[in-house]
């Protein structure tokens, strides 16, 4: 898909045609689309093509016709077995335009169409960069504390519960948190370049963006850290829990066994087709029961004394 948009009176209009001082959003761009975008502003294929790749990691590219490529990691919420994982989001820009290159429409695509900023505009290419830079973080943090939520939940919900359905879940959320976790770091590489101010042209107030995004995306790591130590954790008890819970179950069924093991061996005795004691007596079927009730009350006492029970 390939979108257009101008910033007009601080909104963002669509284009029909491609024009100086636009943004272009190229969302799993279509061969004709690239080179579309590609002959009209003169940016580098390449360049439009690297964050189409999937396991595209975060860097900065420049070339001497004043091209820059910058590559980020944006989270996403997905169907699959990771609820969230991150996708590479490119921002390829030269002196007259700026596009954006991703495999799928973003959040932060939603809230730049939707949100009036004020100061932010299409052909203002740093602060708009800055901006979807400042977005991007914010919906790691976001999504941070869902995920945080979600485990707290689940952690309540495997203390009534015998299924691995929780469990399952929980790995999800843990695998969600090595993605982000990852995908910051490289992120952090990316703006502590950006920084030093040789890639693009920065102003004071751009830099001040720029500083909060840096430190905003720190918070972010060091959420991701300690969630994934908590859900880490959370694991490792779960399975302590599950074990130690199987283990009472077993003992708790060997004690059993073993109590009724005394009334069947009783009755197997006077069962025998051999002279034995009280075999004429009228009375011996309860005094059998009651002997065997009293080894019985003894085993249980006894088990009850080692703990077994």
């Amino acid at each position: 898909m390939l979108a257009i948009y101008k910033t007009v009176d601080d909104a963002l209009v669509t284009l029909d045609q491609i024009e100086k001082g636009c943004w272009i959003n190229l969302i799993n761009p279509t061969e004709n689309e690239i080179l579309q975008v590609t002959e009209a502003t003169g940016l580098d294929y390449d360049f439009l093509k690297y964050p189409l790749d999937d396991e595209e990691i975060p860097r900065v590219e420049t070339e001497e016709e004043e091209q820059v490529m910058i590559i980020i990691h944006a989270p996403i919420i997905t169907n699959e077995e990771v609820i969230y994982d991150t996708v590479p989001l490119g921002i390829v820009l030269n002196d007259d335009y700026l596009v954006t290159a991703s495999l799928r429409d973003l959040q932060l695509f939603e809230e730049l169409r939707n949100t009036r900023v004020k100061g932010m505009a299409t052909f203002k290419k740093t602060r708009f960069i800055f901006n979807i830079l400042q977005r991007k973080t914010n919906l790691f943090l976001r999504y941070l504390r869902d995920i945080s939520r979600r485990t707290e939940e689940l952690d309540k919900e495997m203390h009534h519960s015998t299924k691995n359905t929780e469990l399952v879940n929980l790995l999800s959320l843990q695998k969600s948190l090595v993605y982000f976790s990852t995908s910051l770091r490289y992120n952090a590489k990316v703006m502590n370049r950006l920084m030093r101010g040789k890639t693009v042209k920065m102003y004071e107030e751009d830099e001040d963006i720029l500083e909060d995004v840096v430190i905003e995306n720190t918070q972010a790591i060091e959420m991701a850290d300690n969630y994934t130590t908590i859900t880490g954790n959370t694991m490792s008890a779960f399975a302590a829990l599950t074990s130690n819970n199987l283990s009472e179950a077993m003992k708790f069924l060997t004690s059993v066994t073993i109590i009724l093991t005394v009334p069947m061996l009783i009755s197997g005795f006077w069962g025998m087709n051999v002279g034995i004691p009280l075999a004429g007596n009228p009375l011996a079927f309860l005094i059998i029961v009651a002997v065997s009730a009293l080894i019985c009350g003894g085993a249980v006492l006894a088990l009850k004394k080692r703990d077994m029970l």
